[in-house]
C-alpha cells in the first residue's frame, strides 16, 4: 500500500516515529514529559521562545516598544529548543499548557500573568503599553481583523504547505498542490489589500508584526526555500511592504533573538539587555551551545 491509496482504519492508533522532521517530538497527548524549571532573569517580562515566525512576532514587538521609549518593556528571552522537547518541560507547560512557543510570563503583576499564543501576547503587550494598536474604533477593529486573519491563515502556510513541501517524509502531489494553492490565495489577499496601503491597518501595528514573520519572510525567500516554486515575486505589493518592515532596526534585532540556526551572525540565543546585540561573538554562541 502506498501513501496515495491509504484507507483509514476504523480507529486511529499512534505509530511512533512515523516520519518527518519533527516525528520524535510529535505525540497525541498533552502535558509535561519531564520536570524542568525555567530560568528567570531580572526583567519584568520573561519570554521563552525560539526564532520561528511565531516567536519572531513577539521579539519584534518588544524591540519596537523599546525603540519607542517604553523602558518598562525590557525583557529576558530564553531559548526553548523544540527539537529537544524543551516545550514539554513542566515549567514551560505551566505557562503554556499547549506546549508551543512563544510563552510569556509577566512578573510585574501579582500574581504573575502567563500569556500564551503569539497573537494573545501581541495584544497583551500592545494594550499594556498603549502602543501599536490604533485607538479609533474602526481602525482598531481593522487591526484585529488582520491579527486574527493571520492566526487563522498561517497554519495553512506552515502546517499545511510548509510541512508537506519541506518536512514530510514523502512528497505527496495532492497535499503540496492543495496547500500551495491556498498559500498563493492568501498572498493574493494580502497583495490586493496592500495595493493602496502602506500598512495592514492604517498605521504600523501588531497586525503587521504578526503577518510579516510568515508572509513577509516568505516573499523575501526565507521560508521553506519556496520563493521560486510559489513565484512570490509576483506579489509586488507584499514584497514592497515586506522590504519596508525588514529594514526597520527593531525588526532586524527581533529576528535574531532566540535564533539558534542559520547564519551565526544573525543568532542571539538569549537576550537579556540591548548590549547583547553588540557583544555577541561566535565564541559566545559556541559557549551557549555547550
Amino acid at each position: 500500500m502506498t501513501d496515495t491509496d491509504y484507507t483509514p482504519p476504523s480507529i486511529w492508533t499512534w505509530e511512533k516515529g512515523n516520519g518527518g522532521k519533527f516525528a520524535n517530538i510529535n505525540r497525541p497527548t498533552a502535558g509535561a514529559t519531564h520536570e524542568s524549571t525555567l530560568p528567570v532573569g531580572e526583567h519584568p517580562f520573561q519570554l521563552y521562545s525560539l526564532a520561528t515566525p511565531n516567536g519572531v512576532k513577539v521579539t519584534v514587538l518588544f524591540e519596537e516598544l523599546l525603540v519607542r521609549g517604553f523602558t518598562d518593556a525590557e525583557y529576558d528571552a530564553w531559548l526553548i529548543d523544540i527539537g529537544e522537547g524543551d516545550q514539554f518541560g513542566s515549567g514551560f507547560v505551566e505557562i503554556n499548557p499547549n506546549s508551543k512557543i512563544p510563552a510569556l510570563l509577566d512578573r510585574s503583576t501579582e500574581p504573575h500573568t502567563r500569556v500564551f499564543e503569539s497573537g494573545s501576547i501581541l495584544l497583551y503587550l500592545a494594550e499594556k503599553f498603549g502602543a501599536f494598536v490604533p485607538t479609533g474604533a474602526a481602525e482598531r477593529t481593522e487591526c484585529m481583523n488582520w491579527l486574527f486573519w493571520q492566526m487563522g491563515s498561517a497554519p495553512y502556510l506552515g502546517g499545511g504547505f510548509g510541512h508537506f513541501y519541506s518536512y514530510a517524509p514523502v512528497r505527496i502531489k495532492y497535499c503540496i498542490d492543495r496547500f500551495a494553492m491556498e498559500a498563493k490565495r492568501q498572498l493574493d489577499v494580502l497583495d490586493r489589500h496592500l495595493a493602496d496601503r502602506e500598512w495592514m491597518a492604517g498605521e504600523y501595528s501588531i497586525a503587521d508584526m504578526a503577518i510579516w514573520p510568515w508572509y513577509g519572510q516568505l516573499v523575501l525567500g526565507r521560508l521553506y526555500d519556496a520563493a521560486k516554486f510559489l513565484q512570490v515575486h509576483g506579489y509586488t505589493n507584499v514584497v514592497r511592504w515586506a522590504e519596508t518592515i525588514d529594514a526597520r532596526d527593531a525588526v532586524q534585532r527581533g529576528r535574531m533573538v532566540n535564533r539558534s540556526f542559520g547564519d551565526p551572525a544573525l543568532q542571539l540565543r538569549e537576550r537579556h539587555d540591548a548590549g547583547d546585540f553588540e557583544t555577541r561573538t561566535q565564541d559566545k554562541l559556541e559557549t551557549n551551545t555547550d
